[in-house]
């Protein structure tokens, strides 16, 4: 996959001073003719790598390698019985993707605290000092039903700004700040974020079982080409993210010092006595990005932590064999 990457036409030019550049999927092997696959990009910068133009991707499987590192994938989770797990993966420069079990529907849980930023940013791009504004924490302790609790929480009685709230919502993943930040944001601008990437609203829909792991990758991807926020905010945001507390998911499968910007969810169902874990975000491998999405269900969350960080290693692991192919 990636030795197929590597061997791309890629940085032509493009008009004087444009500085994007392009990538091609192009025939692998005598008789192999492929689907050409082309993105023009405007370079990195940061967290982000600017998408100004793309044909249409679709799941490339007929690559012997692509198709080994997907089945690699499937015969670890196989052996993990009694659990179900979804996953995602995306090049994110050369858009090659594939899923496992796209068709499993979970509890978004603190997933959500994703679009309620992106909503929250959108906002402040169009009211100037949004997010210096103040907002005072007066309501009783939500973060206490967490299983992952927040190392900071907020005092009661403190205001905080807009911009903080934001900070301790995606960092320590803080509830508290997520309740408060849904009474800044517009209600139009929050359904319009869905709206705009095909994710149900959780307050209208009638199991909270309804999201997808090829639903939820798509925040990131749009953080990522810089196509829904501008270059600052989405920026920003995935900084925020890389800085997330939550270090036993995707995380745990890569080597330390890689930064990983990505947001986990979990959640416990009583009525069933089994739990969610997931944990979505993009690995900034040198040169290579890659965009990993993992949604799960089983009985204990050390299991499935440990199930999100085994599917991470792997594909890590197969990334870092590809590009290091001669």
């Amino acid at each position: 996959m990636k030795s197929r990457a590597l061997a791309y036409l890629a940085f032509f030019a493009v008009g004087a001073g444009l500085g994007f550049f392009s990538r091609e999927m192009l025939p692998r092997g005598a008789g192999q003719p492929r689907t050409r696959y082309l993105e023009h990009r405007q370079g990195q910068s940061g967290n982000t790598n600017p998408l100004l133009a793309c044909d249409a991707a679709s799941e490339v499987l007929s690559d012997p390698e692509i198709g080994s590192f997907k089945g690699s994938l499937e015969t670890f989770l196989n052996a993990r019985g009694g659990e179900k797990t979804s996953v995602y993966f995306r090049e994110l420069n050369d858009g090659l993707w594939f899923s496992i079990g796209d068709v499993e529907q979970y509890i978004p849980a603190s997933l959500r605290k994703v679009p309620l930023m992106m909503a929250v940013l959108k906002q402040g791009e169009k009211e100037p000092g949004l997010l210096d504004r103040k907002v005072k924490f007066e309501q009783s302790d939500d973060s206490a039903k967490q299983n992952f609790k927040p190392s900071q929480g907020l005092v009661f009685g403190t205001s905080y700004s807009v911009r903080d709230l934001i900070y301790r919502m995606i960092v320590y993943s803080d509830n508290n700040a997520f309740l408060l930040l849904t009474k800044i944001v517009s209600p139009s601008e929050l359904m319009r974020v869905y709206s705009n990437l095909r994710m149900l609203d959780p307050q209208n829909v009638n199991s909270d079982n309804f999201l997808s792991v090829q639903t939820y990758e798509s925040f990131f991807r749009v953080l990522y080409n810089c196509s829904y926020l501008n270059r600052e905010a989405s920026d920003w945001a995935l900084e925020l993210l890389s800085k997330s507390e939550f270090s036993t998911g995707l995380v745990a499968g890569v080597p330390r010092g890689v930064k990983v910007a990505h947001k986990f969810g979990e959640k416990s169902d009583e009525a069933s006595g089994t739990v969610q874990l997931h944990d979505c975000g993009i690995v900034y491998y040198p040169q290579h990005p890659y965009l990993l999405c993992v949604m799960s269900k089983g009985q204990s969350f050390e299991s499935l932590s440990e199930g999100i960080a085994g599917v991470s290693r792997l594909v890590y692991q197969g990334i870092d064999a590809q590009v290091r192919k001669p």
